[in-house]
């Protein structure tokens, strides 16, 4: 079996917009961000409890890609998973790939 998850065509992905894929039975989002990377942490917004962080606002802070949650607005990296206002909270991280036009995830996570 392998190791990366096949989850989209690269170009069905919008600029700084999320979609949620399912990876292994995990909720994961997955981001195009402002400089043509692809980058995934998991779906699940922990301050909520709701699966929604494919929704949130997609922007940067000092060129790190980030997002906001959509439902209470803390700011999570899309390279470390961590909580910008929170520092102590922490999503997981997926590694991301393109490959022959298609976005991939790694099936397990980096971090929690």
């Amino acid at each position: 079996m392998s190791s990366w998850v096949p989850v989209c065509d690269y170009g069905l992905l919008l600029p700084e917009r999320g979609v949620c894929a399912l990876v292994d039975g995990r909720q994961v989002a997955v981001f195009r961000v402002f400089d043509g990377s692809v980058r995934a942490i998991g779906n699940l917004d922990p301050f909520s409890g709701a699966q929604v962080l494919s929704r949130g606002i997609v922007g940067s802070r000092e060129d790190e890609p980030t997002v906001a949650s959509p439902l209470h607005k803390q700011v999570f990296s899309l390279v470390t998973g961590v909580c910008l206002d929170q520092p102590e909270v922490v999503v997981p991280t997926y590694a991301t790939r393109v490959c022959g036009g298609r976005v991939e995830v790694r099936r397990d996570c980096s971090g929690l």
